[in-house]
């Protein structure tokens, strides 16, 4: 019985951190009580790559009319 509560200690230690990390989506062995980035930076910046992805989908779908114009 003490082996298992040694061992159920040891595992919140160690699995307690990882399980934060893994939440917040951060690699699992870094520092589990960091801050995290204000929400409103993450969407901006979510934001920003997605624009810029619309923008080269839009480029590259009216490519091929854009050349059969010139032509």
């Amino acid at each position: 019985m003490k082996k298992f509560i040694y061992g159920l200690v040891l595992g919140l230690i160690i699995a307690f951190p990882l399980g934060i990390n893994f939440g917040k989506d951060v690699p699992l062995f870094s520092n589990p009580f960091a801050a995290k980035p204000d929400i409103t930076e993450r969407v901006k910046e979510r934001t920003g790559e997605l624009l810029e992805d619309t923008k080269e989908a839009i480029h590259d779908a009216t490519k091929l009319t854009m050349d059969k114009l010139k032509n």
